[in-house]
This record gives structure tokens, sequence and C-alpha cells, in this order.
């Protein structure tokens, strides 16, 4: 089951993140309020869920679990910039024209 949640995160953090905050109480012992999670599912999908399953109540985050949280947001922007990317090489080529 583990595998296949991990699964789920590389093809779609949004869907495992949605999951985790449906399914689990993990969300809501992370995040007093809605609007970071929200806006966290919103921009930062990846960012937010390695943070919400790293998080230990009383301790919060620390060790490796900030070289986990680092690794989602690099995931986040590699698929931002990587969007970017292919966006100027459509418009290039007169696609979007």
């Amino acid at each position: 089951m583990p595998c296949l949640f991990a699964l789920i995160a590389l093809i779609s953090p949004r869907l495992a993140l949605f999951l985790v905050w449906l399914l689990t109480p993990l969300v809501s012992r992370v995040f007093d309020s809605l609007l970071i999670p929200f806006l966290g599912f919103i921009f930062l999908p990846m960012t937010t869920l390695m943070y919400v399953l790293v998080y230990s109540p009383g301790f919060g985050v620390s060790g490796f679990g900030y070289l986990l949280v680092l690794v989602g947001f690099l995931i986040d922007l590699g698929s931002y910039g990587g969007s970017r990317y292919q966006n100027r090489y459509r418009s290039r080529r007169g696609e979007w024209d």
C-alpha cells in the first residue's frame, strides 16, 4: 500500500494530498487553519505533502525531514520551470500565435 501511495504522489501530488487530507488526520495535526494547506494544495502540492508526512507533533520537522521538504520544493519548482520552458518553445514554433 505505501508503494501505491508513493506512485500516486509522483504522478499527481494534488491527488495524494487530497487523499491524505480526506482519509487521515495528518493535515489537521499540522495546520490549524484551512488557508495554508489550501494554498499549498494550489501552488506547492509536493512541498505541502512532504511537510505533512514528515511533521511530528511536539517536535515539528527536524533532520532528514528538512531534506525531504526541500526535495518536494525542488520538484514543485521543476514542474513550474518545465512547463514554462515548454510554453516558450511552443510560442516560438507558432502554435500559440
